[in-house]
């Protein structure tokens, strides 16, 4: 039979309105009663139906994970690191991709908070970097973390949760220079995404650092993907490596992977010719031959920590999480694919 919330009720001595502030997580309840009721809960493994919650109240007992981002690895991570928090919660998850260059994505997002009765929102880039969704979702009282690649600082956004792109770029820059590398490529990824600028913001301060001259000719304009690490790096390679690139450096894992392919294809041999890295450690890293040197990113703990923050911020002050990182550095990993300059 059934566990009920009148059940729970009575074996904890409390009123079924007392029961549903504890399950719902309100502020106002003293900390002896919580214990009681959740003891209970645990006892008869009461399970709230969240979908009658959502239809008997005001409140909203779900939160929503909007992304527009072509790498299913990434993406995935991210909806685990979010689906963690809310188990946690007792709340479920509104997964929305969306496209970031649609002219009717602020009319979108509103539409689906207002179908969706969410209690807030997590969004990820380039999402998260558009002043016009921020300033849609202010406008409406929505609770919302932004994930941010950024340095941080104590002036920051109390809605953010940054990942230091430019730190890990200049530790893969500067263990490429320690190798011997001075003639290092990089290919971007795209554009419109704020990390793209950190991370070569970073290749250039290393280069910079150690005394190396910035080339333009070695930066190649892309977007994060396959196809666009094979042709940065057949345009940077061409003419039997005019330039005398030693070292190509990958926005992503995607692209250092296409980019391993493209030399390949022009009987370069990686390492010993030609050293490639990538960024973000995401699967293609491992399925390469030979595997890529990267900076590793915890996309899924990134994201359940926005979660965590987010769920911080609907429950107001009396609250508040202390745990929360929110400041991210992807850190090196040094696999077969960077190698000294012979």
């Amino acid at each position: 039979m059934k566990v009920t919330i009148n059940d729970v009720a009575k074996l904890a001595g409390v009123s079924m309105k007392t029961v549903s502030r504890v399950i719902n997580k309100e502020p106002s309840v003293r900390k002896k009663t919580h214990d009681i009721v959740m003891a209970a809960v645990k006892e008869l493994n009461y399970q709230p139906n969240l979908a009658a919650r959502n239809l008997a109240g005001s409140s909203a007992f779900a939160i929503g994970l909007v992304y527009d981002n072509p790498n299913a690895y990434y993406v995935i991570d991210m909806q685990n690191g979010v689906l963690s928090r809310c188990r946690q919660e007792g709340y479920e998850l509104v997964i929305h991709p969306c496209s970031y260059a649609d002219s009717q994505m602020r009319d979108e997002l509103k539409t689906m908070i207002q179908r969706s009765r969410i209690a807030g929102l997590v969004l990820t880039p380039p999402l998260s970097e558009q002043q016009d969704i921020i300033d849609e979702l202010d406008s409406m009282n929505m609770h919302y973390v932004r994930i941010l690649s950024g340095r941080g600082s104590s002036n920051d956004d109390d809605s953010c949760i940054y990942v230091n792109d430019y730190a890990a770029s200049y530790e893969i820059t500067a263990h490429l220079i320690g190798l011997g590398h001075k003639n290092i490529a990089f290919i971007c990824g795209d554009e419109e995404h704020k990390s793209t600028s950190e991370r070569l913001a970073g290749y250039q301060k290393a280069l910079s650092d150690n005394g190396i001259s910035q080339r333009d000719e070695f930066i190649y304009r892309g977007e994060y993907s396959f196809e666009s690490g094979v042709n940065g790096a057949k345009e940077l390679l061409k003419d039997n490596n005019a330039l005398a690139v030693t070292a190509v450096m990958g926005g992503n894992d995607e692209i250092a992977a296409g980019a391993l392919f493209a030399a390949r294809l022009m009987n370069i041999a990686i390492p010993s010719e030609l050293a490639i890295t990538g960024f973000e450690d995401s699967p293609f890293s491992k399925q390469t031959w030979p595997k890529l040197t990267t900076a590793h990113q915890e996309n899924d703990v990134i994201s359940e920590h926005a979660a965590r923050l987010l769920f911080s911020k609907t429950r107001g002050a009396r609250n508040q999480d202390k745990d929360i990182t929110r400041i991210f550095t992807p850190t090196l990993v040094v696999r077969d694919s960077s190698a000294a300059q012979s």
